[in-house]
């Protein structure tokens, strides 16, 4: 599912607000992390992460591979932090609705 302009636009604005849920230290990505990233978004939809310090990678490194292993779409890309999106297949989340 790509996201068109004006939908990223007001994920980002959504996003601003959230508190990072998943951090990725020095172990990097492993399945409990995206076990974790995957819970999340089923609860949530949109989810903050952070890269910590000791982390071998980049944030936009670490953005491409959970969000491919997850299924899901990355919203934004700043300094040390990343966002991401993917629709919950819950019928108890209040969705978020995109323009």
């Amino acid at each position: 599912m790509a996201l068109t302009g004006r939908q990223i636009r007001q994920l980002r604005s959504l996003a601003h607000h959230l508190e990072p849920v998943v951090m990725i230290g020095k172990a990097d990505i492993n399945d409990g992390i995206v076990a974790q990233a995957n819970d999340n978004l089923e609860a949530h939809e949109l989810i903050k992460c952070s890269v910590l310090d000791s982390s071998m990678l980049t944030a936009r490194e670490a953005a491409d591979e959970l969000a491919d292993r997850c299924g899901a779409e990355i919203v934004q890309v700043i300094g040390r932090r990343f966002s991401l999106y993917r629709l919950s297949s819950r019928k108890n989340v209040e969705h978020i609705k995109l323009d």
